[in-house]
């Protein structure tokens, strides 16, 4: 009875080995296709790592560098104040010098008016 033939030609053990055969295949492909899956799925993960850290990096970069633009801005911001303190110092003095120069070519004419009253009252 082994060796019956079936409707395909063939024996029933025969159409057994090869259904074993193609159903052998076929967890063979499926294996191969879940380990290129896997393979797969593990080279995204280390993608994905790399990416993380070098945005890590980037971000830490950028926060130093911010770090370093903010107390150059603060260096700056004290550097004006002292400039404007010189300035107004400056402008003081220099306020208190024509003052003086005022005060001091007032006296001369001052005196030069005084000088040619005495001569014309001399007359």
């Amino acid at each position: 009875m082994s060796s019956d033939a079936g409707p395909a030609g063939g024996s029933l053990e025969e159409q057994v080995r090869e259904a074993e055969r193609r159903l052998e295949e076929a967890a063979t492909l499926a294996a191969e296709a879940e380990k290129r899956a896997e393979e797969e799925i593990k080279a995204l993960e280390a993608d994905l790592e790399r990416e993380r850290e070098e945005k890590e990096k980037a971000l830490a970069a950028a926060e130093e560098r911010l770090g370093e633009i903010e107390a150059q801005v603060e260096t700056a911001e004290q550097r004006v104040e002292a400039a404007e303190r010189r300035a107004a110092t400056a402008e003081e003095t220099i306020a208190d010098e024509l003052a003086r120069a005022r005060e001091g070519a007032a006296s001369w004419l001052q005196g030069q008016l005084d000088s040619l009253r005495r001569e014309a009252e001399g007359r």
